[in-house]
């Protein structure tokens, strides 16, 4: 009898980019496949079929993880019957913890996206305004289906119960391969909690004023990302792009920054954050001169872009 970790993966309404983050651990991954049997991975890289996961005994799966957000009524049944087969379920990534960037389709109503993506957008020839049905009946014989888009997207959470969090839009493939050791390992931190080390992206900073011994100056200006170079080694909110590193888990180590791109806070909020766009804002209210603030509002019209972007469908459901 095999003593390996049996691994599950589901691929909800994502792009797979956190599969693409496990399979980037390369030489790594190999070593970890030494402690664990995949024994479920759809529908990106094995050939299974969903009927396969459905025919498990209950608890067959150790552990499992899900990336992508809830957006169609296919998700929600995969993800029912995988809490059932999985002792210990993992919210792998931001779409899965947090809704990530398809939520910020929340702010539209869902006929609105099937009539923009279907019909009125400039490429699409549609002139019967023909919209996806769930149910179709070919030739008068064929029932054919297709999943039915709900009204919201969603994280996993919604739905069902998650043992575990992970930020990361992807998470970086050593974080990943720290999680899997941990899993691995057996040390993991209590049910309900974030995977993570604990440490917001400027503790990872070379361009944090605090490891080079200085004082933050305030902010006296907002740039957009396209306006003008960064300075190199100067922290980016010092010379006014709007960088969320001081409220968001810095499990990647600071990648971004570390090119002058600033956070935007795909990783997720701190541990013990409930709402992080709230957090963020009242960072930057510490750190932004009255002049600063006035140009904020004008050169960012929505906030909620801005500062949930990453997390809008997990704090509507906080609220």
């Amino acid at each position: 009898m095999s003593n390996k970790i049996k691994l599950g993966v589901l691929l909800a309404g994502g792009c797979a980019g956190c599969e693409m983050a496990i399979v980037d651990l390369s030489e790594r991954l190999l070593d970890a496949l030494e402690h664990l049997e995949v024994v479920f991975w759809a529908p990106t890289v094995a050939d299974v079929k969903y009927k396969d996961l459905e025919a498990m005994p209950e608890g067959a799966i150790d552990v499992a993880l899900v990336d992508g957000m809830v957006r169609l009524d296919e998700h929600e049944h995969m993800l029912k019957v995988l809490r059932e087969k999985a002792k210990v379920l993992v919210a792998f990534g931001s779409c899965a913890s947090e809704g990530c960037i398809p939520g910020m389709a929340n702010l539209f109503k869902a006929e609105d996206l099937l009539k923009q993506g279907y019909v009125e957008t400039f490429s699409t020839d549609n002139p019967e305004g023909i919209l996806p049905q769930p149910e179709w009946k070919e030739e008068g014989k064929y029932d054919l289906t297709l999943p039915r888009f709900l009204d919201k997207v969603s994280p996993i959470s919604s739905v069902v119960e998650v043992d575990y969090f992970m930020g990361g839009c992807p998470p970086h493939p050593d974080f990943v391969g720290e999680a899997i050791t941990a899993i691995i390992q057996g040390n993991l931190p209590p049910k309900g909690s974030w995977i993570t080390c604990g440490k917001s992206v400027c503790e990872f900073c070379g361009r944090n004023p605090a490891l080079q011994g200085r004082k933050r100056e305030l902010t006296k200006e907002v740039k957009r990302t396209f306006e003008g170079a960064p300075e190199e080694g100067k922290c980016l909110l010092e010379q006014g792009y709007i960088c969320l590193g001081p409220v968001t888990q810095g499990d990647c180590k600071a990648l971004c920054t570390r090119v002058g791109i600033p956070c935007r806070g795909c990783g997720g909020p701190l541990p013990g954050v409930k709402d992080y766009g709230a957090k963020a804002v009242s960072a930057l209210g510490t750190m932004l001169t009255d002049e600063a603030v006035k140009q904020l509002l004008e050169k960012y019209p929505n906030l909620v872009q801005l500062f949930y972007r990453y997390s809008f469908p997990a704090s509507l459901l906080k609220k």
